[in-house]
């Protein structure tokens, strides 16, 4: 198995880094959101691999290219 791009000890100095997530509006909430490590793994391998944002394996379950390019 291949090795993570976020480990878990880099994962444990970002995430208190981060902003809270805002609440979902009640009505007409939208998509969920992507999950943080997901959204940051998405990043860090487009800048490994210098990809485009919207060349992003869909098989990463990173969410799209465009939603990491957000962050």
């Amino acid at each position: 198995m291949a090795k993570p791009l976020v480990e878990d000890a880099l994962w444990a100095v970002i995430e208190p880094l981060l902003p809270a997530p805002k609440p979902r509006r009640f009505r007409y909430p939208g998509r969920k959101p992507v999950d943080n490590r997901r959204a940051l793994t998405g990043i860090l391998f487009v800048l490994k691999t210098g990809l485009g944002w919207e060349d992003l394996p869909q098989e990463m379950d990173c969410g799209s290219g465009m939603t990491c390019w957000r962050r």
